[in-house]
């Protein structure tokens, strides 16, 4: 019954925060009466309770282990881009191989990537630890850690520091915080000129969109899809000499929708 109310009526953040709070404090008591007494910070650390309290130094690690983990993705799209800008020839001919015997035989498409993840998997399994992962210093930033870092990580809620050492954990907050910002308000405009585009907001914009749409399902069903897919296959990877150094008609076009931007005070 217990589990099924935790699917059907679970527990909000706060609730969640006060019970982790609770049950940290208890923890906390009894571990106080042991031999040797342990203290809070390291209840704290054990239970991982105060991962939503603000830390730079957590913050740091987060965003490196994000970047470490688009790094794979990023490796992914340069070598399409030297692909495409035909930077090593013969892979850039091999790769036109691929795609036409991928297009000939498209049912066996998806059985070999399978395959090939299944070889990849099996051949990385020499490279399995044998031993538990362990707390890494590296990974998190405890090395590199200015001592105002950690005094700010370990302070309490509220604060007790004086005005002077908040006004500049103020402003250090405020030049990061001003980063997340600008990113922010660029995705909010890739979205916003996205909507722009289906809601007629550029006129002009969306009749483009209407007409294209139009011209583009009539060519499907026109043009067998194998033949459709080969021809953008090789247009995307077409020599340098026939392609132009300015971006693409289709970013300029998406670049020039509106957006709300322009709206905010």
């Amino acid at each position: 019954m217990l589990p099924r109310m935790h699917h059907v009526s679970p527990l909000g953040p706060a609730q969640q925060d006060i019970l982790r709070y609770t049950a940290m404090r208890i923890v906390t008591a009894r571990l106080a009466r042991s031999e040797p007494a342990l203290g809070q910070e390291v209840v704290q650390f054990m239970l991982d309770s105060d991962t939503h309290v603000w830390s730079m130094r957590r913050s740091k690690a987060n965003w490196f282990r994000v970047v470490g983990c688009l790094s794979r993705v990023a490796n992914l799209v340069r070598w399409l881009d030297e692909i495409r800008t035909w930077v090593h020839p013969p892979t850039t001919v091999l790769v036109h191989g691929l795609l036409v015997a991928a297009v000939v035989c498209s049912h066996l498409v998806l059985p070999t990537i399978f395959m090939y993840a299944f070889l990849i998997l099996a051949l990385r399994l020499r490279y399995c630890r044998r031993i538990p992962y362990n707390v890494e210093s590296r990974l998190s930033y405890v090395d590199v850690v200015s001592p105002d870092e950690l005094d700010e990580e370990f302070d309490e809620f509220p604060t007790n520091k004086s005005s002077d050492t908040i006004r500049i954990r103020y402003d250090r907050l405020r030049a990061l915080a001003s980063r997340v910002q600008t990113l922010l308000g660029d995705v909010a405009v890739q979205g916003e000129r996205l909507e722009a585009l289906f809601s007629w907001k550029d006129p002009r914009a969306t009749s483009i969109l209407l007409v294209f749409c139009l011209f583009v399902s009539l060519l499907f069903y026109l043009v067998p899809l194998k033949v459709l897919v080969l021809g953008a296959g090789f247009y995307y990877i077409r020599h340098p000499r026939f392609r132009d150094d300015m971006p693409s008609i289709t970013i300029n076009f998406f670049r020039r929708l509106p957006s709300l931007s322009d709206q905010i005070m």
